[in-house]
């Protein structure tokens, strides 16, 4: 289930464009237009539920943070560390309204840094 007006559902069809990085049959994985780090990739169920909180059947979910470890590997920071981050409503910075689990690295990080 996908929906019309998404943002990420539209570029999981393939209506908007993006830089590919993993896909399987429960996920799309692709870099952030606006990234924070060098590396800074975006994991999203096919899919759609608005945030981690909806609902989502545990085989979903699983998946979903499974591809957490193939995307650190595909972009390099498996083995110097990596952050993920997943923000849950507009309180907490969420502004695509589809869930999504953010991969980020590729430098060093303030582990007290509120912005990230």
């Amino acid at each position: 289930m996908q929906r019309d007006d998404c943002l990420f559902c539209k570029i999981i069809r393939g209506e908007i464009p993006s830089s590919k990085v993993y896909e399987d049959e429960y996920v799309y994985a692709f870099d952030d237009v606006s990234p924070q780090m060098p590396v800074h990739t975006l994991i999203v169920p096919k899919n759609h539920y608005d945030n981690i909180a909806a609902g989502i059947p545990v085989e979903e979910l699983g998946h979903l943070f499974a591809a957490v470890e193939k995307v650190a590997d595909i972009k390099g920071v498996r083995e110097q560390g990596f952050r993920t981050l997943v923000n849950t409503g507009a309180h907490a910075g969420q502004t695509v309204f589809h869930l999504h689990v953010h991969v980020l690295g590729g430098a060093p990080m303030n582990s007290g840094d509120p912005s990230l």
